[in-house]
């Protein structure tokens, strides 16, 4: 059986969808897990958004990685912020929302270098 673009592009949406509900999950429960506390506070929140940047980029092939798509992520920075203003067990951080645009600038700068890595490149030619 040979697999679709079509299935391709969506399997990558769920995978995205997943990714944002487990972030904003880990981001607002008062539970800790100990891989993701041995980690930098700082280093997540890069992490997450560079991921968040390619998965939001691959699910969306035919659009370019623009301004629409950086606005949409750094709103779900914004958004998981806000709440966690409200929780006694968490706090703003403006720090942490730069965090987040770093993770989105560093997959800017390395987006050509993954287009170009053979174990990659395949996701731009998907036809949506």
């Amino acid at each position: 059986m040979k697999i679709s673009p079509r299935h391709i592009n969506a399997t990558s949406r769920v995978v995205l969808i997943v990714a944002l509900i487990v972030i904003c999950y880990l981001a607002l429960t008062p539970k800790t897990y100990p891989f993701v506390e041995t980690l930098n506070d700082k280093i997540k929140h890069i992490v997450a958004f560079f991921v968040l940047a390619w998965l939001c980029d691959i699910s969306f092939p035919k659009s370019p990685f623009s301004l629409a798509k950086i606005c949409f992520l750094l709103g779900y920075g914004l958004f998981l912020e806000f709440w966690q203003y409200f929780l006694p067990y968490r706090e703003f951080s403006i720090l942490d929302l730069f965090a987040d645009s770093l993770g989105l600038f560093l997959y800017m700068v390395l987006r050509p270098l993954i287009m170009r890595c053979p174990l990659f490149k395949w996701q731009w030619n998907i036809v949506q």
